[in-house]
């Protein structure tokens, strides 16, 4: 899940994004509505977490205009207006969801995720394959009954080449769902997570690389078995030629010539 949390408010910002990173989950900021817009221009967001009050351009404003854009992600408005008239307003104008100054944090997450599992197709919340078993509510891994402990990280990207079902998941894709703009560009966090994710969970490998294309779960249980050749026959040794009587005893020799001048 990828969520952008507008606020203006820094101390505030910055505590949303660290309790959501804390659970799992890839946040960007933006601390005006002209930093948002940009932002939601080149990156597709599930969730966007937007206060109404904002400087430079209004809440509001954004909410018509990613609306107008087609946007698909989930609108939590944030405002400190919490009368039943300012949150009929806000969800007029394209939110779908509203919460109000102050706010406990753990409603807060919950809304979000209620959010996310809107924007997103229906899910199972266990992920099975290849021996492993993913459990999104919980997040919780093991691999033939084994638990494996993991990381935010490793088990994001894990759970994103699960939800794959096989099938290839490239580089960006991977970093775009399991990280947030804080990734360093070049620095190999990618590989460095997949290399310590292989290492966790042990052999055969099941993470796959596919060169060129990025990375998928493979399943060794149904790898085809190595069509070994199968061994040459020793050749069969030639069978004795039976001589004749004539060619080693030199009396029966003599009277094979004898014979022979007889006929």
């Amino acid at each position: 899940m990828r969520v952008l949390v507008v606020e203006d408010e820094d101390e505030l910002a910055g505590a949303i994004a660290h309790g959501l990173r804390r659970r799992a989950i890839a946040v960007d900021v933006a601390y005006d509505g002209m930093e948002a817009l940009e932002r939601l221009g080149h990156t597709d967001y599930d969730v966007i977490v937007l206060d109404r009050d904002l400087p430079e351009l209004h809440g509001d404003e954004v909410c018509r205009r990613m609306a107008a854009a087609g946007s698909t992600g989930r609108v939590l408005m944030l405002t400190a207006a919490g009368r039943v008239g300012d949150r009929i307003e806000g969800l007029s104008l394209g939110a779908d969801d509203y919460l109000a100054k102050p706010f406990a944090f753990t409603e807060l997450v919950a809304r979000i995720r209620t959010l996310a599992r809107r924007t997103a197709p229906v899910r199972p919340a266990v992920l099975e394959r290849a021996g492993l078993r993913l459990d999104l509510a919980v997040r919780a891994v093991d691999r033939d009954g084994e638990p494996v402990a993991l990381t935010r990280k490793e088990f994001a990207v894990l759970a994103e080449l699960m939800r794959s079902g096989g099938a290839t998941v490239t580089p960006r894709q991977l970093v775009a769902r399991a990280w947030d703009e804080n990734i360093e560009s070049g620095t190999g966090a990618l590989r460095v997570t997949i290399t310590t994710l292989r290492r966790k969970l042990g052999e055969p490998d099941v993470i796959e690389t596919v060169p060129g294309a990025g990375y998928r779960l493979g399943d060794p249980s149904l790898a085809e078995p190595s069509l070994a050749s199968p061994a040459e026959p020793s050749p069969a040794a030639p069978s004795p030629v039976p001589r004749s009587p004539a060619a080693g005893d030199p009396a029966a020799r003599s009277a094979a010539v004898r014979a022979g001048g007889d006929r």
